[in-house]
């Protein structure tokens, strides 16, 4: 008579597997806040004040910023990425909306040691058609169908000082450009090193993206309102220099 107490291997070996499957599913996590924040050079950015010059000479002053950046992702010290799920990967910034200013992602992360973020400036296919947003605030940030559809990347307003010392408006809204033959994508990736950034087991952990709004005017190109005025939404050559210029614009601190 066989022993009643005694378990074949078949299935010892699948209560194992199955252990083994639910520790591998049940990884420790914590969670990330995403914070972000402004300047101009070393300082706090402030705002509707004419005291900022930018590498061109540009006397200037900022009334708004506002952008968006997508299909962020971490990479962790063994070079595997993570896609962030959240909000499908989109954030939506506004510097006078303090509730767009930190991003308490939703997304359990893995324990681990991260050593760069990297995101889309911008907004790309699907997520940049007409009516994706259906609310408030980030359907303000429409791009008119006549031009592409979809939304602006950013809104940077202000004013600047002309040659003539007259106070000038400018828009610097980034986003498609009509070319000859449709379309032109103005979205970039940044990538961004992460110093001793881990995330533990059960906690929040904290990173704070930073914005250096005078650096859109700085590096490779100089960017000088008295060449390209105050309003860009069509001025490829000044929507390209902004494009190249955005490489450096963000850190993490």
């Amino acid at each position: 008579m066989s022993n009643p107490f005694k378990i074949s291997k078949t299935l010892k070996l699948a209560v194992l597997s199955t252990l083994l499957c639910c520790f591998s599913c049940h990884k420790p996590t914590g969670s990330i806040h995403l914070n972000f924040s402004f300047v101009n050079d070393n300082d706090s950015l402030r705002l509707d004040t004419c005291v900022y010059q930018n590498a061109a000479g540009n006397l200037y002053e900022v009334n708004d910023v506002q952008y968006f950046i997508s299909k962020v992702m971490l990479v962790d010290d063994a070079g595997k990425t993570l896609d962030i799920t959240d909000n499908q990967g989109i954030h939506y910034v506004d510097i006078r909306i303090p509730g767009t200013l930190c991003w308490n992602i939703s997304d359990e992360i893995p324990v681990n040691h991260y050593t760069e973020i990297t995101f889309l400036f911008g907004l790309k296919g699907e997520q940049n058609t007409t009516g994706f947003f259906p609310n408030p605030p980030e359907n303000n940030m429409s791009w008119p169908d006549v031009l592409g559809g979809g939304y602006h990347y950013m809104k940077i307003n202000g004013r600047w000082i002309d040659k003539a010392g007259v106070r000038q408006p400018f828009n610097l809204h980034t986003g498609k450009i009509a070319t000859d033959s449709g379309f032109a994508d103005n979205t970039f990736t940044v990538t961004l090193p992460l110093k001793q950034f881990t995330v533990n087991k059960n906690s929040s952990s904290e990173l704070n993206l930073q914005m250096n709004v005078n650096a859109w005017f700085t590096n490779p190109y100089l960017f000088d309102f008295n060449e390209f005025g105050g309003s860009i939404m069509q001025n490829r050559e000044a929507q390209e220099v902004l494009r190249a210029n955005g490489g450096d614009v963000f850190s993490v601190k």
